[in-house]
Protein backbone atom coordinates (compact mmCIF):
# COMPACT_ATOMS: atom_id res chain seq x y z
CA UNK A 1 0.00 0.00 0.00
CA UNK A 2 1.41 3.42 -0.61
CA UNK A 3 0.53 6.72 1.48
CA UNK A 4 1.34 10.30 0.30
CA UNK A 5 1.95 12.27 3.03
CA UNK A 6 1.58 15.75 1.97
CA UNK A 7 1.52 18.97 4.55
CA UNK A 8 -0.67 21.60 4.30
CA UNK A 9 1.93 24.19 4.67
CA UNK A 10 5.43 23.65 6.33
CA UNK A 11 4.24 25.21 9.17
CA UNK A 12 1.04 24.48 9.39
CA UNK A 13 -1.14 21.57 11.69
CA UNK A 14 -0.60 17.96 10.00
CA UNK A 15 -3.90 18.14 8.62
CA UNK A 16 -4.80 17.50 5.07
CA UNK A 17 -8.33 17.08 3.32
CA UNK A 18 -7.59 14.14 1.16
CA UNK A 19 -4.63 11.71 1.53
CA UNK A 20 -4.28 10.47 5.23
CA UNK A 21 -0.95 11.56 7.13
CA UNK A 22 0.79 10.70 10.19
CA UNK A 23 -0.95 11.61 13.32
CA UNK A 24 1.04 12.58 16.49
CA UNK A 25 -0.46 10.72 19.98
CA UNK A 26 -2.59 13.61 20.72
CA UNK A 27 -4.33 15.36 18.08
CA UNK A 28 -4.69 19.07 19.02
CA UNK A 29 -7.88 21.10 16.28
CA UNK A 30 -5.68 23.88 14.41
CA UNK A 31 -5.04 26.91 15.52
CA UNK A 32 -2.42 27.96 13.34
CA UNK A 33 -3.31 30.52 10.52
CA UNK A 34 -3.34 27.98 7.48
CA UNK A 35 -1.10 29.18 4.77
CA UNK A 36 -2.15 31.70 1.59
CA UNK A 37 -0.58 33.04 -1.51
CA UNK A 38 1.91 35.12 -0.68
CA UNK A 39 1.12 39.16 -2.04
CA UNK A 40 -2.41 38.16 -3.43
CA UNK A 41 -5.88 38.56 -2.12
CA UNK A 42 -9.33 38.16 -3.56
CA UNK A 43 -11.41 41.12 -3.76
CA UNK A 44 -15.10 41.25 -3.84
CA UNK A 45 -17.17 44.13 -4.66
CA UNK A 46 -20.59 45.71 -3.81
CA UNK A 47 -23.13 44.87 -6.38
CA UNK A 48 -23.19 48.90 -9.00
CA UNK A 49 -19.71 49.17 -7.85
CA UNK A 50 -18.22 51.85 -10.36
CA UNK A 51 -14.47 50.72 -12.09
CA UNK A 52 -13.43 54.00 -10.87
CA UNK A 53 -14.49 52.99 -7.19
CA UNK A 54 -12.58 49.63 -7.77
CA UNK A 55 -9.62 51.52 -8.96
CA UNK A 56 -9.68 53.64 -6.05
CA UNK A 57 -9.66 50.79 -3.82
CA UNK A 58 -6.96 48.91 -5.20
CA UNK A 59 -5.08 51.68 -5.53
CA UNK A 60 -4.91 52.38 -1.80
CA UNK A 61 -3.17 49.27 -1.46
CA UNK A 62 -0.88 49.87 -4.47
CA UNK A 63 -2.00 47.19 -6.73
CA UNK A 64 0.16 45.82 -9.22
CA UNK A 65 -2.71 44.04 -11.03
CA UNK A 66 -6.27 42.57 -11.05
CA UNK A 67 -7.40 39.97 -12.61
CA UNK A 68 -11.28 39.49 -12.70
CA UNK A 69 -12.27 35.78 -11.81
CA UNK A 70 -15.94 36.73 -11.62
CA UNK A 71 -18.00 39.01 -14.16
CA UNK A 72 -20.77 40.30 -12.01
CA UNK A 73 -24.37 39.64 -12.85
CA UNK A 74 -27.89 39.46 -11.03
CA UNK A 75 -26.66 36.57 -9.07
CA UNK A 76 -22.63 36.77 -8.74
CA UNK A 77 -20.53 40.00 -7.25
CA UNK A 78 -17.66 40.95 -9.02
CA UNK A 79 -14.25 39.43 -7.83
CA UNK A 80 -10.61 40.29 -8.38
CA UNK A 81 -7.38 38.51 -7.96
CA UNK A 82 -5.34 41.27 -6.55
CA UNK A 83 -1.67 41.43 -6.99
CA UNK A 84 0.17 43.64 -4.23
CA UNK A 85 3.82 44.29 -3.91
CA UNK A 86 6.07 41.64 -2.65
CA UNK A 87 6.46 41.43 0.78
CA UNK A 88 2.88 43.24 1.56
CA UNK A 89 1.03 43.13 4.84
CA UNK A 90 -1.82 41.58 3.94
CA UNK A 91 -3.59 42.05 6.77
CA UNK A 92 -3.76 45.96 6.64
CA UNK A 93 -4.37 45.78 2.88
CA UNK A 94 -7.44 43.85 4.07
CA UNK A 95 -8.28 46.49 6.31
CA UNK A 96 -7.86 49.39 3.80
CA UNK A 97 -9.76 47.56 1.23
CA UNK A 98 -12.68 46.37 3.34
CA UNK A 99 -13.06 50.51 4.31
CA UNK A 100 -13.85 51.40 0.78
CA UNK A 101 -17.44 51.45 0.22
CA UNK A 102 -16.85 49.70 -3.15
CA UNK A 103 -15.75 46.61 -1.62
CA UNK A 104 -17.67 43.79 -0.22
CA UNK A 105 -14.68 41.52 1.32
CA UNK A 106 -11.71 40.82 0.87
CA UNK A 107 -9.61 37.87 1.80
CA UNK A 108 -6.69 35.93 1.17
CA UNK A 109 -5.88 33.50 -1.49
CA UNK A 110 -5.91 30.21 0.25
CA UNK A 111 -3.34 27.35 -0.48
CA UNK A 112 -5.08 24.04 -1.09
CA UNK A 113 -3.87 20.33 -1.33
CA UNK A 114 -5.04 17.06 -1.94
CA UNK A 115 -6.73 15.63 1.46
CA UNK A 116 -8.25 6.42 -3.36
CA UNK A 117 -20.96 -8.50 -10.57
CA UNK A 118 -17.80 -7.62 -12.27
CA UNK A 119 -15.04 -9.58 -13.92
CA UNK A 120 -12.10 -6.97 -13.44
CA UNK A 121 -9.48 -8.60 -11.56
CA UNK A 122 -9.16 -6.37 -8.73
CA UNK A 123 -12.68 -6.57 -7.68
CA UNK A 124 -12.65 -10.33 -8.66
CA UNK A 125 -9.74 -11.07 -6.19
CA UNK A 126 -10.88 -9.44 -3.27
CA UNK A 127 -9.33 -6.21 -3.44
CA UNK A 128 -12.42 -3.40 -3.78
CA UNK A 129 -14.21 -4.28 -0.79
CA UNK A 130 -15.36 -0.15 -1.12
CA UNK A 131 -17.23 -1.87 -3.75
CA UNK A 132 -18.98 -4.61 -2.29
CA UNK A 133 -21.42 -5.61 -0.61
CA UNK A 134 -23.64 -8.10 1.71
CA UNK A 135 -24.68 -10.37 -0.67
CA UNK A 136 -22.31 -10.07 -3.48
CA UNK A 137 -18.91 -11.97 -4.17
CA UNK A 138 -16.73 -11.51 -2.82
CA UNK A 139 -18.62 -9.96 0.44
CA UNK A 140 -18.14 -7.05 2.59
CA UNK A 141 -21.36 -5.26 4.43
CA UNK A 142 -19.63 -2.18 5.24
CA UNK A 143 -18.77 -1.61 1.49
CA UNK A 144 -20.61 0.78 -0.09
CA UNK A 145 -22.97 -2.44 -1.56
CA UNK A 146 -22.36 -0.82 -5.42
CA UNK A 147 -22.35 -4.63 -6.16
CA UNK A 148 -25.61 -4.78 -5.27
CA UNK A 149 -26.98 -2.12 -7.53
CA UNK A 150 -24.63 -3.87 -10.28
CA UNK A 151 -26.75 -6.87 -10.00
CA UNK A 152 -29.85 -4.88 -10.34
CA UNK A 153 -28.03 -3.56 -13.91
CA UNK A 154 -28.00 -0.29 -12.38
CA UNK A 155 -24.41 0.65 -13.64
CA UNK A 156 -24.45 3.94 -14.13
CA UNK A 157 -24.83 6.12 -17.80
CA UNK A 158 -22.51 7.94 -19.87
CA UNK A 159 -25.12 11.12 -19.92
CA UNK A 160 -24.64 11.67 -16.44
CA UNK A 161 -21.46 13.59 -15.73
CA UNK A 162 -19.03 14.59 -13.19
CA UNK A 163 -16.63 17.18 -12.77
CA UNK A 164 -12.91 15.54 -10.91
CA UNK A 165 -12.35 19.00 -9.41
CA UNK A 166 -8.74 17.84 -8.20
CA UNK A 167 -5.30 17.08 -9.76
CA UNK A 168 -5.56 15.73 -13.48
CA UNK A 169 -5.94 12.67 -14.28
CA UNK A 170 -5.22 10.14 -17.01
CA UNK A 171 -7.61 10.41 -20.03
CA UNK A 172 -5.84 7.69 -21.78
CA UNK A 173 -5.91 5.30 -18.78
CA UNK A 174 -7.26 2.09 -19.97
CA UNK A 175 -9.66 1.61 -17.51
CA UNK A 176 -10.70 5.32 -17.71
CA UNK A 177 -10.73 6.50 -21.34
CA UNK A 178 -14.14 4.77 -22.56
CA UNK A 179 -15.73 7.71 -19.52
CA UNK A 180 -13.51 10.98 -20.13
CA UNK A 181 -15.60 13.70 -22.19
CA UNK A 182 -14.66 15.01 -25.15
CA UNK A 183 -16.11 18.49 -25.45
CA UNK A 184 -18.07 18.47 -28.48
CA UNK A 185 -18.51 22.81 -28.59
CA UNK A 186 -15.15 23.27 -28.78
CA UNK A 187 -12.94 21.80 -31.56
CA UNK A 188 -9.40 21.76 -31.21
CA UNK A 189 -8.14 24.16 -33.73
CA UNK A 190 -6.95 26.79 -31.79
CA UNK A 191 -10.00 28.87 -31.18
CA UNK A 192 -12.20 29.59 -28.38
CA UNK A 193 -15.50 27.96 -30.61
CA UNK A 194 -17.85 28.12 -27.59
CA UNK A 195 -16.55 31.62 -26.40
CA UNK A 196 -16.60 30.04 -22.79
CA UNK A 197 -12.64 31.62 -22.03
CA UNK A 198 -10.61 28.42 -22.36
CA UNK A 199 -9.25 27.33 -25.68
CA UNK A 200 -9.31 23.94 -27.03
CA UNK A 201 -10.53 22.89 -23.38
CA UNK A 202 -11.30 19.11 -24.88
CA UNK A 203 -10.74 16.83 -21.56
CA UNK A 204 -11.61 20.13 -18.99
CA UNK A 205 -8.98 22.59 -17.85
CA UNK A 206 -6.22 22.80 -16.12
CA UNK A 207 -6.51 25.99 -13.83
CA UNK A 208 -3.19 25.38 -12.07
CA UNK A 209 -1.10 26.43 -15.39
CA UNK A 210 -3.90 27.74 -17.44
CA UNK A 211 -3.97 25.80 -19.99
CA UNK A 212 -5.84 22.75 -22.14
CA UNK A 213 -3.09 19.83 -20.79
CA UNK A 214 -5.62 18.18 -17.92
CA UNK A 215 -3.33 15.27 -17.72
CA UNK A 216 1.04 15.97 -16.60
CA UNK A 217 2.12 12.68 -15.79
CA UNK A 218 2.86 10.32 -12.96
CA UNK A 219 2.69 13.63 -10.57
CA UNK A 220 -1.55 13.41 -10.89
CA UNK A 221 -1.90 10.05 -9.39
CA UNK A 222 -4.32 11.52 -6.66
CA UNK A 223 -6.73 12.69 -9.67
CA UNK A 224 -6.36 9.72 -11.56
CA UNK A 225 -7.13 7.59 -8.37
CA UNK A 226 -10.23 9.58 -7.81
CA UNK A 227 -11.50 9.36 -10.83
CA UNK A 228 -11.42 5.36 -10.81
CA UNK A 229 -13.13 5.27 -7.83
CA UNK A 230 -16.17 7.07 -9.63
CA UNK A 231 -16.25 5.69 -12.94
CA UNK A 232 -13.31 3.41 -13.52
CA UNK A 233 -14.74 0.95 -16.55
CA UNK A 234 -16.86 -1.81 -15.36
CA UNK A 235 -16.82 -5.04 -17.10
CA UNK A 236 -14.00 -5.05 -19.43
CA UNK A 237 -11.79 -7.39 -17.71
CA UNK A 238 -8.95 -5.02 -16.76
CA UNK A 239 -7.98 -3.76 -13.37
CA UNK A 240 -10.94 -2.37 -11.37
CA UNK A 241 -13.83 -0.68 -11.58
CA UNK A 242 -15.27 2.61 -10.61
CA UNK A 243 -19.01 3.20 -8.63
CA UNK A 244 -20.28 3.48 -11.97
CA UNK A 245 -19.27 1.71 -14.91
CA UNK A 246 -20.58 4.48 -17.50
CA UNK A 247 -20.54 7.76 -16.74
CA UNK A 248 -18.57 11.20 -18.01
CA UNK A 249 -15.85 12.56 -16.43
CA UNK A 250 -14.48 16.43 -16.79
CA UNK A 251 -11.81 17.44 -15.58
CA UNK A 252 -11.50 20.83 -13.36
CA UNK A 253 -7.28 20.34 -12.63
CA UNK A 254 -6.51 23.65 -9.88
CA UNK A 255 -4.21 21.07 -8.01
CA UNK A 256 -0.40 20.97 -8.92
CA UNK A 257 2.57 19.17 -7.25
CA UNK A 258 2.67 21.66 -4.04
CA UNK A 259 -1.15 22.33 -4.34
CA UNK A 260 -3.22 24.97 -5.09
CA UNK A 261 -4.95 27.96 -4.48
CA UNK A 262 -8.87 28.99 -3.63
CA UNK A 263 -8.80 31.21 -6.52
CA UNK A 264 -7.98 28.57 -9.23
CA UNK A 265 -10.70 26.13 -6.80
CA UNK A 266 -12.85 28.93 -7.51
CA UNK A 267 -12.70 28.58 -11.09
CA UNK A 268 -12.40 25.18 -11.68
CA UNK A 269 -15.99 24.77 -9.50
CA UNK A 270 -17.12 27.99 -11.94
CA UNK A 271 -16.33 26.40 -15.41
CA UNK A 272 -18.43 23.51 -14.67
CA UNK A 273 -21.27 25.69 -13.32
CA UNK A 274 -21.16 27.32 -16.97
CA UNK A 275 -21.03 24.10 -18.92
CA UNK A 276 -24.54 23.09 -17.37
CA UNK A 277 -25.87 26.70 -17.63
CA UNK A 278 -24.26 27.42 -21.51
CA UNK A 279 -24.60 23.74 -23.08
CA UNK A 280 -26.97 21.68 -20.82
CA UNK A 281 -24.54 19.30 -19.69
CA UNK A 282 -26.36 17.03 -17.12
CA UNK A 283 -23.45 17.76 -14.50
CA UNK A 284 -24.76 16.30 -10.98
CA UNK A 285 -21.54 16.75 -8.77
CA UNK A 286 -18.16 17.65 -8.26
CA UNK A 287 -15.49 15.34 -6.46
CA UNK A 288 -13.72 17.58 -3.84
CA UNK A 289 -11.27 15.31 -2.34
CA UNK A 290 -8.92 18.33 -0.94
CA UNK A 291 -8.47 20.68 1.44
CA UNK A 292 -7.41 23.56 3.90
CA UNK A 293 -6.66 27.27 4.35
CA UNK A 294 -9.09 29.45 6.17
CA UNK A 295 -13.27 30.30 5.09
CA UNK A 296 -13.38 31.81 1.31
CA UNK A 297 -16.59 34.08 0.43
CA UNK A 298 -15.34 33.77 -2.76
CA UNK A 299 -15.36 29.64 -2.75
CA UNK A 300 -18.65 29.24 -1.30
CA UNK A 301 -20.11 31.43 -3.85
CA UNK A 302 -18.71 29.67 -6.64
CA UNK A 303 -20.25 26.97 -4.40
CA UNK A 304 -23.27 28.34 -4.16
CA UNK A 305 -24.09 29.17 -7.70
CA UNK A 306 -23.08 25.41 -8.36
CA UNK A 307 -25.62 23.94 -5.78
CA UNK A 308 -28.54 26.64 -7.50
CA UNK A 309 -28.14 24.64 -10.97
CA UNK A 310 -28.38 21.21 -9.02
CA UNK A 311 -24.58 20.55 -8.97
CA UNK A 312 -23.34 18.71 -5.60
CA UNK A 313 -20.16 19.72 -4.07
CA UNK A 314 -19.14 16.36 -2.31
CA UNK A 315 -15.88 17.35 -0.24
CA UNK A 316 -13.36 14.80 1.99
CA UNK A 317 -14.00 15.60 5.92
CA UNK A 318 -10.32 16.09 6.13
CA UNK A 319 -7.48 13.74 7.64
CA UNK A 320 -6.61 15.73 10.82
CA UNK A 321 -8.86 13.23 13.15
CA UNK A 322 -10.37 16.31 14.88
CA UNK A 323 -14.16 17.50 15.35
CA UNK A 324 -15.83 19.27 12.20
CA UNK A 325 -18.61 21.03 14.27
CA UNK A 326 -15.59 22.65 17.14
CA UNK A 327 -13.00 23.38 14.18
CA UNK A 328 -14.81 23.84 10.49
CA UNK A 329 -12.84 22.51 8.10
CA UNK A 330 -12.83 24.03 4.50
CA UNK A 331 -14.74 23.15 1.78
CA UNK A 332 -15.86 20.34 3.80
CA UNK A 333 -17.58 22.81 5.99
CA UNK A 334 -19.25 25.05 3.81
CA UNK A 335 -23.36 25.22 3.68
CA UNK A 336 -25.01 26.44 0.06
CA UNK A 337 -28.31 27.14 1.97
CA UNK A 338 -28.48 30.79 2.32
CA UNK A 339 -27.13 31.20 -1.85
CA UNK A 340 -28.97 28.28 -2.86
CA UNK A 341 -31.76 27.24 -1.11
CA UNK A 342 -30.21 24.37 0.34
CA UNK A 343 -27.42 23.00 1.26
CA UNK A 344 -25.72 21.33 -1.62
CA UNK A 345 -22.58 20.19 0.22
CA UNK A 346 -22.05 16.57 0.85
CA UNK A 347 -19.35 15.91 3.28
CA UNK A 348 -17.62 12.54 3.81
CA UNK A 349 -15.52 10.82 6.76
CA UNK A 350 -13.51 7.62 6.08
CA UNK A 351 -14.28 4.06 7.60
CA UNK A 352 -12.07 0.94 7.16
CA UNK A 353 -13.13 -2.50 6.04
CA UNK A 354 -14.51 -3.68 9.75
CA UNK A 355 -16.87 -0.31 9.60
CA UNK A 356 -14.47 1.31 12.28
CA UNK A 357 -13.92 5.38 11.32
CA UNK A 358 -10.77 5.64 10.56
CA UNK A 359 -8.89 7.05 12.79
CA UNK A 360 -7.47 9.92 10.85
CA UNK A 361 -10.76 10.95 9.44
CA UNK A 362 -12.23 13.71 10.93
CA UNK A 363 -15.69 14.19 11.73
CA UNK A 364 -18.68 16.15 13.41
CA UNK A 365 -22.45 15.17 13.92
CA UNK A 366 -23.27 18.58 12.52
CA UNK A 367 -20.96 18.71 10.26
CA UNK A 368 -20.03 15.64 8.71
CA UNK A 369 -22.87 13.71 6.71
CA UNK A 370 -21.75 10.00 6.29
CA UNK A 371 -18.93 7.82 5.87
CA UNK A 372 -17.62 5.63 3.24
CA UNK A 373 -14.75 3.56 2.82
CA UNK A 374 -11.30 5.21 2.42
CA UNK A 375 -8.87 2.61 4.03
CA UNK A 376 -7.06 0.43 1.24
CA UNK A 377 -8.64 1.56 -1.36
CA UNK A 378 -6.95 0.09 -4.82
CA UNK A 379 -8.14 2.72 -7.92
CA UNK A 380 -6.51 3.62 -11.22
CA UNK A 381 -2.91 5.45 -10.87
CA UNK A 382 -1.01 7.09 -14.14
CA UNK A 383 -0.35 3.50 -16.07
CA UNK A 384 -1.12 1.50 -12.96
CA UNK A 385 -3.39 0.56 -9.99
CA UNK A 386 -2.34 1.57 -6.36
CA UNK A 387 -3.75 1.11 -2.94
CA UNK A 388 -4.24 4.76 -0.89
CA UNK A 389 -5.95 5.79 2.31
CA UNK A 390 -8.02 8.62 3.06
CA UNK A 391 -11.45 10.72 3.24
CA UNK A 392 -10.04 11.55 -0.23
CA UNK A 393 -10.53 8.17 -0.95
CA UNK A 394 -14.20 7.80 0.29
CA UNK A 395 -15.27 10.89 -1.20
CA UNK A 396 -15.19 9.44 -4.61
CA UNK A 397 -17.34 6.57 -3.27
CA UNK A 398 -20.40 8.90 -2.28
CA UNK A 399 -19.90 10.88 -5.61
CA UNK A 400 -20.09 7.87 -7.59
CA UNK A 401 -23.50 6.92 -5.62
CA UNK A 402 -24.67 10.44 -6.46
CA UNK A 403 -24.31 9.65 -9.86
CA UNK A 404 -25.72 6.29 -10.03
CA UNK A 405 -28.94 7.97 -8.20
CA UNK A 406 -28.83 10.30 -11.16
CA UNK A 407 -28.81 7.43 -13.83
CA UNK A 408 -31.76 6.12 -12.27
CA UNK A 409 -33.78 8.81 -11.39
CA UNK A 410 -33.18 11.59 -14.10
CA UNK A 411 -35.48 14.04 -13.31
CA UNK A 412 -34.71 14.15 -9.57
CA UNK A 413 -33.13 17.41 -8.18
CA UNK A 414 -29.68 18.27 -6.14
CA UNK A 415 -31.91 18.28 -3.04
CA UNK A 416 -33.79 15.23 -4.03
CA UNK A 417 -30.70 13.25 -4.73
CA UNK A 418 -28.57 14.08 -1.65
CA UNK A 419 -31.80 13.66 0.63
CA UNK A 420 -32.33 10.02 -0.68
CA UNK A 421 -28.91 9.25 -0.35
CA UNK A 422 -28.50 10.47 3.50
CA UNK A 423 -31.67 8.71 4.04
CA UNK A 424 -30.14 5.52 3.11
CA UNK A 425 -27.37 5.92 4.97
CA UNK A 426 -26.85 2.17 7.22
CA UNK A 427 -26.78 3.01 10.94
CA UNK A 428 -22.99 2.33 12.43
CA UNK A 429 -21.75 2.39 15.47
CA UNK A 430 -18.23 3.84 14.68
CA UNK A 431 -20.01 6.97 12.97
CA UNK A 432 -22.73 7.12 15.91
CA UNK A 433 -22.80 11.22 17.24
CA UNK A 434 -19.80 11.12 14.87
CA UNK A 435 -21.80 12.13 11.54
CA UNK A 436 -25.18 13.43 10.82
CA UNK A 437 -26.68 10.40 9.47
CA UNK A 438 -24.77 8.21 12.48
CA UNK A 439 -24.12 6.13 8.91
CA UNK A 440 -21.97 4.98 6.18
CA UNK A 441 -22.96 5.06 2.50
CA UNK A 442 -25.70 2.13 1.33
CA UNK A 443 -26.54 1.96 -1.98
CA UNK A 444 -28.67 -1.15 -1.32
CA UNK A 445 -31.90 0.25 -1.58
CA UNK A 446 -31.31 1.33 -5.19
CA UNK A 447 -34.06 0.46 -7.33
Amino acid sequence: MRRRSISLAAAAAMVVAGLSVAAPAAIATPDVLPASVPDQLLVGYEPGASAASRAAAQDAVSSLSARQLVRANAERRQVDLVQLPAGADLDAAIARLEASSAVAYAERNWKLTTAATSNDPYYTNGSLYGMYGDQTTPANQFGSQAGEAWAKNIIGSDNVYVGIIDEGFQTTHPDLDANVWTNPFDATDGVDNDGNGYIDDTNGWDFFQDNRSVYDGPDDDHGTHVSGTVGAEGGNGVGVVGVNWNVTLISGKFLGPFGGSTADAALAVDYMTDLKVRHGLNIVATNNSWGGGGFSQTLLDAISAGAAEDILFVAAAGNGGYNNDTSPSYPASYNTTAGAGYDGVIAVAAINNTGAKASFSQFGAQSVDLGAPGVGIWSTVPNGYSSYDGTSMATPHVTGAVALLASRYPNASGLQIKTQLLRAALPTPSLAGKTVTGGRLDLTKLR
